[in-house]
C-alpha cells in the first residue's frame, strides 16, 4: 500500500487475564498520587487525564478509513479494575498518611479514598542513607549481612505479594528518590561480577540495583522512574534478556525536560540557531529536599543535560548548535511543596545572525504529571511481557528523560518521534500497517 509499511504478522500475545500487581519502590508523592488517582478513576470520581493508555486514540490504516480506536480498546491492556498496588518505603507511613504529608492532593480528594489508601502499607525497604542523604525517619528498613541478602528478601516480598493477592502478573515502577551519582564500573559488567559485588557489599551496588536484580530474577518487568544507575548496566541488561523480561528507563519526563523535548525539536525543525538555554527550578517536596544534596543533584543533572545535545545534533549542525551554553539549576524551596516552578530562558539565533529569546515559566505539579506516566509504563510493560518482548524497550522512550537504548545507539529525545515510535510498535505487535504520514496515495492521478 503506498504511504504505509506492509504490516507484520500479528504477534501472539498472552491475554491480560487475572490480576496485575504494580509494585513501587517508594511510597511518596508520586506513588501515592498514582495510586489515589487510579482508585479515583475506578470509583468514577475523576478521569485518567494524562494517560495515553486510557485516553489516547491510535490511527489505523488510511485516513479515509476513519479507524481510530482508543489504545486500550486496540490492544489487550489490563483493565484498571484488575490492578492491585504494593510498595516498599524506608518511611513506615501508609499511603493515606504519606499522601497527606506529600501535600499533592487535597483532603477533599483523599477523604473518599482514605480506607483504600490506609490499606496500602509499605514493606520494609532495601535502603542505605549514604545513597539518599536527606531523608529522615527511615525506620522501615531491611536488615541483612550482605546486599545479596537484602535482594533475596526483596524477591521473597514479590513472591509473598503475588501469593497474598492471587496475582497473575507483577510489574515494578521505581518511584523513590534520586540516589547519589554512580559511574558504571566492572561491578556492573557481567551478571557474575554484579552478584559478587552484592555479596561483598560493594559501594557501587546501590539499593535501586538490588530492586532491579530482584525483579528480573522474579520475571517482573522493571521501569526506572529516577535517573539512578539501576537496570541500565550490561549485567542487568544481560539478565533481562536471559530471563525474557522487559526493562525501561530512566527518569520520568515530567516538567521542564518535557517542555524541552517539545520546544527544541521546533527550533531544530526550522533550522534556527541556539546560543544558550538556561533552566532553573524551585520545588519543595521530598524530591526537592533530596536533590538539595549535591551528590543526588549530580545524578539528576546528567539526565537533564543530555536531552538538548541529542535533539539538536551539534556535530551535524555545528554552525547552529556548536558550543551552545546549557545550564540547569534546581533549588529546594519548602513553601512551594510539590508545585514546582520551572523558568527557561532560551537564546535563539535567526536570519542574518539576529538574536531572539523565548521565555517559559512553567508552574507545574510534578507528581500530577508523573502519576499517569507510572500507570502507562506499568500497563505497557506488562503488555510487552505478554507479547514476548524482552530487554530494553526503546519504544517507551516517550516517558523518560534519559531513554535506554542498545549499546552504540543515541537515544531519541524528540517527543513527537517518540510518540510515533510508541504507536508504531503497538501497530506492529497487532499486525497493522505502520503509519509513515507520506500521504502521496491521496494525490496520485
Amino acid at each position: 500500500m503506498p504511504g504505509t509499511n506492509a504490516p507484520s504478522p500479528r504477534v501472539a500475545i498472552r491475554p491480560a487475564s487475572g490480576k496485575l500487581g504494580i509494585l513501587t519502590p517508594g511510597l511518596g508523592a508520586v506513588a501515592t498520587t498514582f495510586m489515589a488517582g487510579v482508585e479515583s478513576v475506578r470509583r468514577g470520581l475523576s478521569q485518567p487525564i494524562g494517560s495515553l493508555t486510557q485516553m489516547a486514540t491510535i490511527r489505523l490504516g488510511k485516513r479515509t478509513e476513519n479507524r481510530a480506536p482508543l489504545i486500550k480498546d486496540f490492544v489487550d491492556i489490563t483493565p484498571l479494575e484488575d490492578i492491585v498496588f504494593g510498595a516498599w518505603d524506608p518511611i513506615p507511613d501508609d499511603a493515606y498518611t504519606a499522601a497527606t504529608k506529600a501535600g499533592v492532593l487535597e483532603e477533599r480528594h483523599l477523604a473518599p479514598l482514605a480506607d483504600f489508601l490506609k490499606g496500602i502499607v509499605p514493606m520494609t525497604a532495601a535502603f542505605e542513607s549514604r545513597y539518599v542523604t536527606r531523608l529522615t525517619n527511615t525506620t522501615n528498613v531491611k536488615q541483612g549481612k550482605t546486599k545479596r541478602d537484602l535482594a533475596e528478601q526483596l524477591r521473597q516480598d514479590i513472591r509473598d505479594f503475588k501469593a497474598k493477592h492471587d496475582l497473575d502478573r507483577v510489574v515494578t515502577v521505581w518511584c523513590a528518590s534520586t540516589e547519589t551519582f554512580i559511574k558504571p564500573g566492572p561491578q556492573h559488567a557481567t551478571i557474575e561480577q554484579f552478584e559478587r559485588a552484592m555479596e561483598s557489599n560493594d559501594d557501587a551496588i546501590a539499593p535501586s540495583m538490588l530492586y532491579a536484580w530482584a525483579c528480573l530474577m522474579e520475571d517482573v518487568p522493571y521501569c526506572n522512574g529516577a535517573p539512578n544507575l539501576a537496570v541500565d548496566t550490561p549485567a542487568l541488561i544481560e539478565l533481562a534478556n536471559q530471563r525474557g523480561v522487559p526493562i525501561s528507563g530512566k527518569d520520568f519526563k515530567t516538567g521542564q525536560t518535557w517542555m524541552k523535548t517539545v520546544i527544541a525539536p521546533g527550533i531544530k525543525a526550522r533550522m534556527l540557531g541556539l546560543a544558550g538555554w538556561y533552566s532553573t527550578n524551585i520545588l519543595g517536596n521530598r524530591d526537592g529536599e533530596v536533590l538539595d544534596d549535591p551528590a543526588s543533584f549530580k545524578t539528576k543533572e546528567e539526565s537533564k543535560l543530555s536531552v538538548l545535545h541529542t535533539i539538536l545534533q551539534p556535530e551535524t549542525y555545528p554552525s547552529l548548535y556548536k558550543d551552545f551554553s546549557h545550564v540547569v539549576r534546581i533549588n529546594y524551596y519548602p513553601p512551594r511543596g510539590d508545585n514546582k516552578e520551572g523558568w527557561d530562558n532560551i537564546d535563539i539565533v535567526g536570519w542574518m545572525g539576529y538574536p531572539m529569546q523565548i521565555k517559559v515559566n512553567f508552574l507545574c505539579r510534578d507528581s500530577i504529571l508523573a502519576a499517569p506516566l507510572v500507570l502507562d509504563l506499568a500497563l505497557l510493560s506488562d503488555f510487552a511481557h505478554r507479547a514476548g518482548m524482552k530487554g530494553i524497550q526503546e519504544w517507551l522512550s516517550f516517558y523518560y528523560k534519559s531513554p535506554m537504548t542498545a549499546a552504540g545507539l543515541q537515544p531519541e529525545h524528540d517527543l513527537f518521534i517518540q510518540q510515533t515510535k510508541l504507536k508504531n510498535t503497538l501497530r506492529h505487535l497487532m499486525g497493522e500497517d505502520q503509519i509513515t504520514h507520506l500521504g502521496l496515495e491521496y494525490y496520485a492521478s
